[in-house]
């Protein structure tokens, strides 16, 4: 493992290469696996989320570690943290905050609520009530709230990793499609395999005591500096050409009501970079769309009731979109020699660049 003295200073964030991104993003997955069993994959998406500048939509079944994965993956990266434990009766000052009067200055003063963190847990947020969802929202896009009619920025970087149970509806306010489209990926955690489950179970006799301490592998600078890498991740024409046919493809395929709107082009822009960052690479290969396409697009198509009916999965449509679209010719071989097994984490292959352009 390697710790935060073992990484030493971080560089300018001008000269932040992708292969420094890829070292300090495996350095941070190292990290929080001492907490986290058997589950790199996931909390690689839930990284490559953060250093896109997106948030993420953990929807998974209780109990296999998702609250756990965002505070371990916070500790690691030595961001401020903040969670919200949503409820029907939360009010939008119990998450932006509010003012009040004090009577010394004879004045009011706001008092920041625990959206002002850079990374924000938002537990089963499918609790919270429509008004409260919609202050969310305005946070999630703008990177502010508005309070008493004052505007107050939130600090950078700002992300919001929120879970939501995807078996229990009673007691719930569905997320509006608005909403959802304003997470950059959705992701699951799974349960663990048993060679992972018994890991787990020895870890926790051996260690004594409930949490696992982790230490930060970098702070605020390092993530803002691997932030400011991906805008520098370049994407070829074909590529670029490439990407919008996948989300265009979903808009007519048959089954989907609604599909994938522009703002999921950017959405799989950023994913596909970011993923290019974490396998060392300063330039995007069809194989980094191809990795983040679900995670990016599959929560962002609306189904038509049959589709529910039959049990189809919109995840299985993007799929279908992926095998229908065809990868831009001389791109294949850069694919095969990319590291399909790199998912979306880091460490993977660097690969080569294509040498035709289609």
């Amino acid at each position: 493992m390697t710790s935060s003295s073992e990484l030493g200073p971080l560089p300018d964030p001008e000269k932040l290469t992708p292969s420094a991104v890829a070292e300090l993003a495996s350095a941070i997955l190292d990290e929080v696996e001492v907490a986290i069993v058997d589950k790199r994959e996931a909390v690689a998406l839930m990284l490559l989320g953060v250093i896109a500048g997106g948030h993420v939509l953990l929807e998974d079944v209780p109990g296999v570690a998702k609250t756990l994965a965002a505070r371990s993956l916070c500790q690691a990266t030595g961001l401020s943290y903040s969670r919200v434990q949503f409820t029907p009766d939360l009010m939008p000052a119990d998450v932006t905050g509010s003012s009040f009067y004090d009577a010394r200055r004879s004045a009011l003063e706001f008092r920041p609520g625990p959206l002002f963190a850079n990374l924000v847990l938002g537990d089963e947020i499918n609790r919270a009530p429509p008004k409260t969802q919609a202050a969310l929202l305005e946070a999630m896009q703008e990177h502010q709230v508005t309070a008493d009619g004052t505007t107050h920025l939130l600090p950078r970087p700002f992300v919001v990793i929120a879970t939501e149970n995807p078996i229990e509806y009673e007691g719930t306010y569905p997320l509006p499609e608005a909403q959802l489209d304003r997470f950059l990926l959705r992701a699951s955690i799974g349960y663990p395999d048993r060679a992972g489950e018994q890991e787990l179970v020895r870890r926790r006799a051996a260690r004594g005591r409930e949490e696992a301490g982790l230490r930060p592998v970098t702070d605020v600078a390092g993530i803002l500096a691997m932030q400011a890498a991906v805008e520098r991740i370049e994407i070829a024409e074909p590529v670029a050409g490439y990407l919008v046919d996948i989300v265009r493809a979903t808009r007519v395929l048959a089954g989907v009501q609604v599909g994938a709107s522009p703002r999921a082009s950017v959405a799989l822009l950023q994913a596909s970079r970011a993923r290019a960052a974490l396998a060392g690479r300063d330039y995007v290969l069809p194989d980094d769309v191809k990795a983040v396409a679900e995670p990016c697009l599959a929560h962002r198509l609306s189904l038509q009731p049959e589709m529910w009916l039959r049990g189809v999965q919109s995840s299985e449509l993007v799929r279908r979109c992926l095998a229908e679209v065809p990868v831009p010719v001389g791109y294949e071989v850069a694919d095969a020699a990319s590291g399909a097994g790199a998912g979306a984490g880091a460490g993977g292959g660097a690969g080569g660049r294509a040498g035709a352009s289609g």
